[in-house]
């Protein structure tokens, strides 16, 4: 009967990590779909909303850290246990850091003018879907414990990164043929990147969720 109610005890810890990443994850996937949205409106106010949110991503990350201190320490877990545990506890720091992305793009909002003269207002939305897509993705993965969607998750990026390269260039030649919009577009180029470093983060835990469930990193013959 102890066994029994240890392991009960373990599997509501489990359920409990995983739902709260769940709901940083849905968090931060708002945060970024509406971080673009004020960005692309120039709406102040949505970028102080996204701003404030980031505060609760914050609070769930620190909920995560305790319970899965807690879990290590009082429940011993051991082999595929452990590595659940393990991997919780670093996707949450990686979604919470995908959070603060979102945050700094927000904060850019009153910093860019005269936003229909540049074109990759048109090119970052359909970034900012593509890294929010990845983010989607990757807590389905891990919900699911699919390695295979994991996989998907890191081919995905190479999107995102052809359209950094792309608005990347094109705002490089703006800012030299019109020397008057450099510091708006210096904020462009910040938002992108911020957007292509939210990509990176989901295929940082696209490679846990892969460890997670096969006790291996994915590598290049995999993909």
């Amino acid at each position: 009967m102890m066994v029994e109610h240890t392991v009960k005890a373990f599997d509501e810890d489990i359920t409990r990590l995983r739902g709260l990443i769940a709901e940083m994850g849905g968090l931060a996937e708002v945060s970024i779909q509406e971080a673009i949205e004020a960005i692309v409106r120039g709406d102040v106010e949505l970028g102080k909303k996204v701003v404030a949110r980031d505060k609760k991503i914050d609070v769930l990350e620190a909920e995560v850290d305790t319970l899965s201190v807690r879990v290590i320490a009082l429940r011993a877990p051991m082999a595929d246990d452990l590595r659940e545990v393990i991997a919780a506890l670093k996707i949450a720091g990686v979604v919470e850091r995908i959070g603060d992305y979102a945050k700094n793009i927000a904060k850019r909002v009153d910093r860019i003018e005269q936003r229909s003269r540049f074109e990759p207002l048109t090119l970052i939305p359909a970034m900012a879907e593509v890294a929010a897509e990845m983010v989607h993705d990757v807590l389905t993965a891990y919900a699911a414990r699919d390695p295979d969607l994991a996989l998907d998750v890191i081919q995905a990026d190479e999107k995102v990164d052809a359209f950094y390269d792309s608005i990347f260039r094109n705002l490089v030649s703006h800012m030299v043929e019109n020397p008057a919009t450099i510091s708006s577009a210096a904020q462009l180029l910040f938002v992108a990147r911020n957007i292509e470093r939210i990509g990176d983060h989901a295929t940082n835990v696209a490679e846990m969720v892969h460890f997670a469930a096969t006790g291996t990193y994915p590598i290049d013959d995999d993909l």
